[in-house]
């Protein structure tokens, strides 16, 4: 009996290899679009907005010097702007990650309570959160809380859903053993449920840093003086592209890192899983 050839995945270094070949294979068909004049007024210019990037975080870059939206020329400003989306989007994200943590723990647990609020909860994740944002500027004023409060209703909910899934899913089997050795609520919390649980939490961890991000920069846009999203929003006022799409990039890089950083804490909590290279070989 023939098997079916396995397809080619490629690992380690090859891997590398091949994601930065498609990153460079996709900046040059930028580089040859923006060829284009009327093009590029659209797309911008890959290399402009690596120097536009540069010239933001170095003291001597090329190209024209920046002027940020305050007026103010120079390269320090940014620090200040990325800084307070950075702690707008880490705020959002510490807390609504514990809010979805503590109400999807509750209610996976409390089926009463799980059955009276399910109608609403559903409901208010059905709602566009984004109109939202005028009601916290009211509520907090247009500085840093008024967009954590609206990030953190975006990252609370992902965290909610995976948590309460991952805790109504746990086998009825192992708690009946865990039961008939003598474990307590508490101790089939801490050795049961939340472990069961945790797959589904770093799972929405991940999706949740793009969010807390996402929250943040909306924010900005909608009513704000300082911030990255707020940057962008000026420059796609003066239709500015290139420094448009070095925001995007500057913000992507730092969710990455942020990602990154979850990536590695769940690897270092996860290592009874097996890999994905372990699994196949079972």
């Amino acid at each position: 009996m023939k098997t079916e050839p396995r397809p080619f995945v490629p690992a380690g270094r090859r891997l590398r290899i091949w994601q930065v070949g498609a990153l460079v294979l996709l900046i040059a068909l930028w580089q040859l679009a923006s060829r284009n004049a009327q093009l590029a007024f659209f797309v911008g210019n890959p290399v402009q907005v690596a120097g536009r990037i540069w010239s933001w975080f170095m003291p001597f870059g090329f190209g024209p010097t920046p002027v940020f939206p305050d007026g103010v020329p120079g390269n320090a400003d940014i620090y200040l702007h990325l800084g307070v989306t950075l702690v707008e989007t880490l705020l959002a994200f510490a807390i609504g990650t514990a809010l979805g943590l503590a109400f999807g723990l509750w209610l996976a647990l409390a089926p009463t309570a799980s059955a009276i609020l399910d109608p609403y909860i559903k409901a208010a994740n059905s709602m566009p959160r984004v109109i939202l944002a005028p009601i916290f500027g009211m509520w907090f004023g247009l500085g840093v809380w008024s967009k954590v409060a609206l990030a953190v209703t975006l990252v609370f909910f992902i965290v909610f859903f995976n948590v309460f899934q991952g805790i109504r899913e746990v086998s009825p089997v192992l708690l009946a053993n865990a039961r008939m050795l003598g474990a307590g609520r508490r101790q089939l919390l801490r050795t049961v449920y939340l472990p069961s649980a945790t797959s589904w939490v770093f799972s929405s961890l991940h999706t949740s840093v793009g969010l807390a991000f996402v929250g943040a920069v909306v924010g900005e846009y909608l009513g704000s003086a300082r911030g990255v999203g707020y940057l962008i929003l000026q420059a796609e006022g003066t239709f500015d592209v290139n420094a448009v799409f070095a925001g995007i990039v500057v913000l992507t890089v730092f969710a990455l890192v942020l990602d990154g950083v979850v990536g590695r804490i769940e690897r270092a909590l996860m290592k009874w899983q097996p890999q994905a290279g372990e699994t196949e070989k079972l």
